[in-house]
């Protein structure tokens, strides 16, 4: 088939490989959000995927929103059979999706109608999800409502991060969005309505979400921490200003501690919470680079009985 690709982070790039290295279709175009400001001189950037369909040789279609008439008339010139998307970032109008003969195919970070939104991956962690996964869907007018083309599954470590969890379902996902589109192809695959139970909402995690509530238990605010890593990041307040917390960890046989109270030793530093403490192994003061908590604890010399919070 001939493919327009849509997708603009770098978790979208191992899809865009995936399709491009599959021999059986041709990626005729690639769709992905303006240029945008970068780094401390906060000069324009391409995107990942535009960088990658750059550096193959694809056409890069760079619309400021998708309704753009200069956009659809290209769109219309291409006649793409399908438009795969992974995380493009922008809603599309009816008339886009009504272009391709087999629609717009959404590759999804969850096991659609759990966790249908901007950050999937974040809620499952958050939420204490032991297995999660990607689905492919073919897009309508609602929030990841279509009906569903296939699924694949990924199990949750314990230790995972937001970032670490994304990466693995990136991989994982783009053999399952390659072999959607075989299957779209040849005619052996159709879409089936989602389940009407089992739906849960993942809007995009703002800053104040990101935020540690002390008084939670232990593994509420490792769920958060792992949850929110590397984006937007788990805070606290220290001093009046914020620190961003890397990595904590539960310790069950901590129970000494208020909620916020610290405790550092001369290798850890221990935060109180609703019910055992936490260590914090790695953290970010305000404008400086991250470093090991039990490093930050002797440098701001933590008094006794002194909170975060």
């Amino acid at each position: 088939m001939k493919l327009v690709f849509a997708g603009t982070p770098e978790v979208a790039v191992p899809a865009l490989d995936a399709l491009i290295a599959s021999g059986r279709h041709e990626v005729a175009a690639v769709v992905t959000r303006p240029d945008a400001p970068a780094g401390r001189g906060r000069r324009l950037v391409a995107s990942p995927v535009a960088q990658r369909a750059e550096e193959v040789g694809i056409e890069v279609l760079k619309p400021v929103k998708p309704r753009d008439e200069e956009f659809l008339a290209r769109l219309r010139e291409i006649a793409p059979d399908c438009c795969p998307v992974v995380a493009y970032g922008a809603l599309l109008p009816k008339v886009a999706l009504d272009i391709p003969a087999h629609g717009w195919v959404n590759l999804h970070f969850s096991l659609l109608p759990a966790w249908r939104g901007a950050a999937p991956v974040q809620h499952s962690l958050m939420a204490g999800d032991e297995i999660t996964g990607a689905s492919t869907f073919l897009i309508e007018q609602g929030l990841d409502s279509g009906p569903l083309y296939g699924t694949v599954t990924e199990v949750v470590r314990p230790t995972d991060t937001s970032g670490d969890l994304l990466t693995r379902l990136a991989f994982a996902g783009s053999g399952l969005l390659a072999a959607t589109m075989d299957g779209i192809e040849d005619g052996t695959l159709k879409a089936v309505p989602q389940p009407a139970d089992g739906i849960t909402l993942a809007p995009k995690i703002t800053v104040e979400d990101a935020q540690i509530d002390w008084s939670a238990p232990a593994l509420r605010v490792d769920r958060v921490v792992r949850g929110c890593t590397p984006a937007p990041g788990a805070w606290t307040v220290f001093r009046g200003e914020r620190l961003k917390l890397v990595q904590a960890v539960p310790v069950a046989d901590r129970t000494d501690l208020a909620p916020g109270e610290l405790s550092a030793g001369k290798n850890n530093v221990y935060v109180g919470t609703g019910s055992h403490a936490v260590e914090l192994l790695w953290v970010q003061p305000q404008g400086k680079k991250p470093m090991k908590g039990a490093d930050w604890a002797r440098g701001v010399r933590i008094a006794p009985g002194e909170h975060v919070g």
